[in-house]
């Protein structure tokens, strides 16, 4: 289904299928950016956010290990993923923003939520690995295998950088 709004003289046609912007956190600073980034470039696709963070049982839980008594991974993600919605927005979230918790490895339920997306924005590092690396394991694996484009979102913006670069609406709109 395809809509088209008109605001302030600019007309911006988007189809839902393809309007979403999935954009994966885990609470870390680099993950907040990238969810900056993904919210300006749904101002300018007209899309919707689609906000994904995702946990895992350890390894050890396969095997008898069990959990320590209290501990809930399902709720720690889900915790982190309300904070990092309240650091970059505040109390006023995006009209449409979908905010999703889901079990599995964190680089698999990206590409799965890649899927049918305009765009899959994800930070360069995240809460894991190793430090130093350029890109972590899980936007590397997004990189290299997602279902649409990926953007890699590395560091702190310049000041005053509010807006997304010249032509990116452009490029977008043809992806």
């Amino acid at each position: 289904m395809s809509t088209t709004e008109t605001t302030s003289g600019t007309t911006k046609t988007t189809n839902d299928a393809t309007a979403r912007i999935v954009v994966g956190v885990d609470g870390s600073a680099e993950s907040a950016q990238a969810l900056r980034w993904a919210s300006r470039m749904t101002g300018i696709t007209g899309g919707h956010l689609d906000v994904m963070i995702a946990w895992q049982y350890p390894a050890g839980f396969l095997y008898g290990m069990g959990l320590p008594d209290g501990w809930r991974p399902d709720e720690n993600a889900r915790t982190a993923l309300q904070e990092v919605l309240t650091q970059v927005f505040g109390s006023s979230r995006p009209d449409g923003l979908v905010a999703t918790v889901a079990e599995g490895h964190p680089a698999q339920v990206l590409l799965d939520a890649s899927r049918g997306a305009r765009l899959l924005v994800v930070g360069s590092r995240g809460h894991g690995g190793v430090s130093g690396l350029l890109l972590g394991s899980v936007s590397r694996v997004c990189a290299e295998r997602a279902h649409c484009p990926v953007l890699v979102v590395h560091g702190e913006p310049a000041p005053g950088d509010e807006v997304a670069p010249e032509g990116t609406a452009k490029a977008l709109a043809h992806a």
